[in-house]
């Protein structure tokens, strides 16, 4: 098992940052691949960004150039620096992970509250 807590969400300003962090326990091991998903009222949930079990990072075209995803290994630790946040971003964001099994196991967090408004 492996849980995951998200944090850092909150409300911003158009052209403004917020930092996700997303804390994991339980039976994780480096080389899982681990993201942030997001899910807009209305919407499907999407993928924000990742990292694949080999390290690769990906992002999701509406994100690129503005957004960071970094993991530290040390800490089980999953971030994503946000800036030039716009309205557009708006959404729940969930960290998850999965286990490199078949079928994988898919584990979520409970999700973080990110607004952008004026």
């Amino acid at each position: 098992q492996v849980q995951l807590v998200e944090s850092g969400g909150g409300l911003a300003q158009p052209g403004g940052s917020l930092r996700l962090s997303c804390a994991a326990s339980g039976r994780i091991f480096n080389f899982y691949p681990m993201g942030w998903c997001r899910q807009a009222p209305g919407k499907q949930r999407e993928l924000v960004a990742d990292f694949t079990s080999g390290g690769i990072t990906n992002y999701a075209d509406s994100v690129k150039g503005r957004f960071t995803v970094s993991r530290d290994n040390a800490k089980n630790t999953l971030s994503l620096q946000m800036n030039n946040l716009n309205p557009e971003d708006t959404a729940v964001y969930y960290c998850n992970t999965r286990t490199l099994t078949v079928p994988p196991e898919i584990y979520w967090g409970q999700g973080t509250q990110v607004t952008v408004s004026s």
